[in-house]
């Protein structure tokens, strides 16, 4: 499994705007579940990140989302082993 596989409760970003959600490029959330063996994600937004309570605890999105919508956040350095990997939307 590759450094930027998505897998279950990895916080991700978009990688595209979701007008039809109210989301954003940028905006943080949680894969909640695995969808079609990978080809697929349930992300959670809310104003949680990580266990961080930022307002009230509440979800205010789920969607499923392909793999290429969303990024794997990452909060320590890579292992220099790694490849860097382009990502484009």
């Amino acid at each position: 499994m590759s450094i930027n596989t998505p897998k279950f409760l990895d916080i991700v970003a978009l990688t595209i705007d979701l007008a039809e959600y109210n989301l954003l490029r940028g905006q943080v959330g949680t894969i909640v579940e695995i969808l079609a063996d990978g080809a697929a994600f349930e992300v959670e937004f809310s104003d949680t990140c990580g266990g961080l309570r930022l307002r009230n605890g509440q979800t205010y999105e789920s969607v499923g989302l392909r793999p290429e919508q969303i990024m794997v956040l990452h909060f320590e350095p890579a292992s220099p082993s790694s490849v860097p990997e382009m990502v484009t939307a």
